[in-house]
């Protein structure tokens, strides 16, 4: 029987690129977005990949019901779950003035708190078989303050913190956990966070497929994360260890003011 993986977010982006790794790798796969668009995903998934399961879920995971419904479904298939990548993010942009609070909110439901409780339901069942492997999509805004995308920076700063705390604590379980740190990838992030005209919106942009393939490379090696996509992003990752949080801010600022894309 083939192995199977998890995929939130996978109607689109890198979550539906990392679904095609997987498929492409053996893994039956459950996808799961909030948007019927799933079923399309989930279509495409199956031409491409003949052998291989390709289950949909259609989940609303910003509520604690589309979780439970989500697991509900998974363990109703009576198989273990070999790899769980938690993708399903959002972002939204000027926290005061072009956002309101439940848009806020709403980051934090899906990016912050759909990720801890998808974790805590599936992560036990690994544990109890000591086998599993768990990728958790952060991103390299992580690693900045991020003024006009804060909410979301901030979320994936939680996702990276949570993620290397769950990987040495189940560091003798046979679970391992890995982070995915993407930099500005071509997908439909910027327009649906509303941060079109800003310069880190209309720069160059890294391809989903290959952010996707170099996240399944890491997680299959055991690596404790990734900075996926370009040089750039690599050289960004570095610079956050050592800049004062101050200094990122302001340089962060040029690239996602709301305008900036005209300076």
């Amino acid at each position: 029987m083939n192995a199977l993986a998890v995929v939130t977010g996978a109607s689109g982006g890198i979550g539906y690129e990392l679904a095609k790794v997987f498929a492409d790798n053996g893994f039956d796969v459950v996808v799961v977005a909030e948007d019927d668009r799933i079923e399309e995903a989930a279509a495409q998934l199956r031409l491409r990949s003949g052998g291989v399961r390709v289950e949909p879920v259609l989940a609303d995971l910003r509520l604690f019901e589309g979780v439970e419904s989500l697991v509900t479904r998974v363990r109703a298939m009576g198989r273990p779950v070999d790899a769980l990548a938690i993708n399903a993010g959002v972002g939204v942009g000027d926290f005061v003035r072009d956002t309101a609070l439940g848009d806020n909110l709403e980051v934090v439901d899906l990016n912050v708190r759909s990720a801890v409780h998808l974790a805590h339901r599936l992560i036990g069942d690994m544990v109890d078989r000591k086998e599993g492997r768990v990728l958790f999509t952060s991103s390299i805004a992580a690693t900045a303050p991020g003024p006009f995308h804060s909410v979301y920076a901030a979320s994936k700063a939680f996702l990276a913190s949570f993620a290397q705390s769950l990987r040495e604590e189940l560091r003798d379980t046979g679970v391992s956990v890995t982070s995915l740190m993407p930099g500005p990838t071509d997908t439909e992030f910027f327009d649906r966070a509303g941060m079109q005209d800003t310069k880190v919106a209309t720069g160059d942009k890294d391809d989903p497929a290959q952010v996707a393939q170099q996240g399944f490379e890491a997680l299959m090696k055991g690596d404790d994360h990734v900075v996926a996509g370009s040089l750039r992003n690599k050289v960004q990752a570095i610079a956050g260890r050592v800049a004062p949080d101050p200094v990122k801010a302001k340089v962060m600022r040029s690239m996602t003011e709301p305008g900036s894309a005209d300076s």
